[in-house]
């Protein structure tokens, strides 16, 4: 029986996930040949060249599977493949995603432990397990990275897609929940942050920017966690907000913009998402002027006057459940 691209794309996932744990696996084992009573002698010549020549090696594993996983979805869409060329593996390993050598990024693991053993002034278990995990996150990072930006350059070159779905593995941050199932052009760069485990799902698109159903569904996702999850994901007032029939994407876009500010008497949390001129609180406020007759139906001069109260603010400020809900909509968490 054929698979469908979504189920592509989980195997994918899956594929890719084993290697980076045996990846982190084998950073681990090398991470304890470090001396914590001579951390620089024992780095430079007993632990930097195997950790550079193990995660470089992850890098290229995961980068050579990325033209197999784009042909196979592209045949599940029954699609004919249509490459320029080959992904070569071997471009996408031994340096960093800023563009640096892999052994001076790792090297902060070691200047991590060594500040707290000698500044902080820990015990040597707990500075090595902190630079420890410090270092297993860039690993991870680092051959993840390789896989997505391979596949990246493997949907590019290839003239039957335009583009790919976000495909989103849970549990994930708020982050990557609300760009689930969104889908970018081919030269759109794919938004991660340090043990994302997000990936591509190439496609041919219909209209960029439109969420596809068939990756995942925020909404289903936040139903279906408990409330303690729900809060700590999303903080107590973005889940409420949510619980409340808030739009997820505004709820956790407003974080991104914060500010504080003197309003309605008090100081506040506000946020500058979505009050830009070409936001949408901004053309919400600026069309209810216009309806009230302050400024005129081109909406020249309209200036905003309030600042966009975060939801944590609006549960505070608001005397009944119904005046919240009224300030969701006042202030477009809720349409």
């Amino acid at each position: 029986m054929a698979l469908e691209a979504a189920q592509v794309a989980l195997a994918y996932y899956v594929r890719q996930q084993r290697i980076v744990r045996r990846t982190v696996d084998q950073v681990q084992a090398v991470w304890r040949l470090l001396d914590p009573r001579n951390l620089d002698a024992s780095w430079q010549y007993a632990v930097s060249g195997g950790l550079v020549s193990t995660v470089a090696a992850g890098q290229r594993e995961a980068a050579a599977h990325s033209d197999a996983y784009v042909a196979a979805v592209i045949a599940a869409d029954g699609l004919d493949s249509d490459p320029a060329g080959r992904v070569e593996p071997l471009a996408f390993a031994g340096a960093a995603s800023d563009g640096r050598p892999l052994k001076s990024l790792f090297y902060e693991s070691v200047l991590e432990a060594k500040w707290l053993l000698e500044e902080v002034g820990q015990s040597e278990v707990d500075a090595m397990i902190s630079g420890l995990e410090k270092l297993l996150r860039a690993a991870s990072t680092q051959v993840a990275d390789a896989g997505r930006t391979a596949t990246g350059a493997s949907l590019a070159g290839n003239r039957t897609i335009n583009g790919y779905v976000r495909v989103v593995n849970p549990p994930a941050c708020a982050r990557c929940l609300i760009l689930a199932g969104k889908e970018f052009g081919w030269n759109a760069g794919f938004q991660r942050h340090p043990k994302c485990d997000c990936v591509h799902m190439p496609a041919r698109l219909i209209a960029r920017g439109r969420h596809h159903p068939g990756a995942f569904d925020a909404r289903t996702y936040f139903n279906g966690l408990s409330a303690a999850e729900q809060n700590r994901i999303f903080t107590i007032a973005g889940a409420q907000a949510i619980r409340d029939g808030a739009d997820i994407s505004s709820v956790v876009n407003a974080r991104r913009g914060m500010y504080t500010a003197d309003a309605y008497g008090q100081r506040v949390r506000a946020t500058r998402d979505s009050a830009t001129r070409r936001g949408a609180w901004y053309r919400q406020e600026r069309q209810r002027a216009i309806e009230r007759g302050l400024v005129p139906r081109s909406g020249r001069g309209f200036r905003l006057t309030s600042p966009r109260l975060l939801p944590e603010e609006i549960y505070r400020l608001a005397d009944s459940r119904s005046e919240a809900l009224a300030m969701l909509r006042r202030f477009g968490y809720l349409t």
